[in-house]
């Protein structure tokens, strides 16, 4: 992504874990604000760390400096195991935060459709345990799988971003999945699932809410 990317391998519960850390730039955060940990789309249908939205989202959190780590899950790219419908997928991005994101610094998580769903149940299972500083679920993927609410608590630091044309995961099941939270919905107008022509408009929400 740029010239602070480095490439890593993490310790996971199925095996080798790989990751790609992207730093702030040094000359203009004296250090980071604390890391990102950004979760990939589906592993099954192409999904992989350097999906574009999910670069978007890196991008988004280094410009406001912020550590931003992104990583396969089990199966994909040069990370051990296989695909195990979401339950190990969980278990990969929890090794990876313990791994990465010390107990005391900020933890912003973040994820695009089969990602978001595994952020979700990332956030309802570390929001007791830590603080989450900020989330960000892009694309959500309300349609095909059980995503769990954000607890109530934790809904003015979290961003909910879909397209209101996502043709993979319907904007009505994100609505139908948000709605007895009362959990706000950003809707790009026109928006597919993948932002085709909107990255920058994406990029731009996400500093937003992450600067806030």
């Amino acid at each position: 992504m740029n010239a602070q990317t480095q490439s890593l391998t993490l310790p996971g519960p199925a095996g080798a874990i790989e990751a790609l850390l992207d730093l702030p730039e040094a000359d203009l955060f004296a250090s980071p604000r604390g890391t990102a940990v950004i979760a990939h789309p589906h592993p099954q249908f192409g999904g992989t760390m350097t999906n574009k939205v999910v670069q978007t989202i890196a991008r988004a959190c280094v410009q406001c400096g912020w550590r931003a780590l992104r990583f396969n899950f089990r199966g994909v790219g040069a990370s051990a195991g296989a695909y195990d419908e979401g339950r190990g997928e969980l278990d990969d991005l929890l090794a990876v935060v313990a791994e990465q994101a010390p107990l005391d610094q900020p933890l912003l998580l973040a994820g695009f459709s089969f990602g978001g769903f595994v952020t979700a149940g990332a956030i309802a299972r570390l929001h007791t345990q830590r603080p989450i500083a900020s989330a960000v679920l892009v694309g959500t993927a309300a349609s095909r799988f059980a995503v769990p609410p954000v607890p109530p608590e934790l809904h003015p630091q979290t961003l909910v971003v879909h397209g209101e044309l996502d043709e993979t995961v319907p904007l009505a099941s994100v609505m139908d999945w948000a709605r007895p939270q009362s959990l706000p919905v950003t809707v790009v107008p026109g928006g597919e699932h993948f932002f085709h022509g909107q990255l920058p408009l994406l990029k731009s929400l996400v500093v937003r809410h992450v600067r806030a």
